[in-house]
């Protein structure tokens, strides 16, 4: 494929991948948010709709970033051969934040239900882990250490 091909492919990867870390930011900030509401209400009702129509709309940002990245991966050859151990640590990031977006939704369903039981204080650490990873992955993807 041509480099024009490649870099409207590298473009949309990082689109959807900024994309898909705004929702991965905002939620957990809406789970603080929620886990402050006392009771039923208005506000609580509120951010429960926010929250849910948040999650549903990160689904195909994920996947189109997941996309993306792989046609990078695999189409082109990002990441592939020597000196690209760099591409095995982002991969494994990848993993702890499709996990991560997947156990947000799991926090979701005990809000709609009631049942949620972490503080508002947990959801504040629990909100820095994908920058961490952001870190990280713009690190390994810029400086290439090894």
């Amino acid at each position: 494929m041509s480099s024009s091909a490649y870099l409207w492919i590298k473009a949309l990867h990082i689109v959807f991948v900024t994309s898909w870390f705004a929702g991965l930011f905002y939620l957990p900030r809406i789970f603080v948010n929620l886990a402050m509401v006392p009771g039923a209400g208005a506000e609580r009702d509120r951010l429960l709709l926010m929250a849910g129509k948040l999650y549903r709309f990160m689904g195909p940002l994920m996947l189109l970033a997941l996309v993306f990245g792989l046609w990078l991966w695999l189409g082109y050859g990002v990441g592939l051969g020597p000196g690209s151990g760099w591409m095995h640590v982002k991969l494994a990031l990848v993993v702890v934040l499709l996990v991560y977006h997947h156990v947000c939704g799991r926090m979701l369903r005990t809000f709609v239900a009631g049942t949620n039981r972490r503080s508002h204080v947990w959801f504040r650490f629990f909100n820095e882990l994908p920058v961490l990873v952001l870190l990280t992955v713009v690190i390994l993807v810029v400086v290439k250490p090894f």
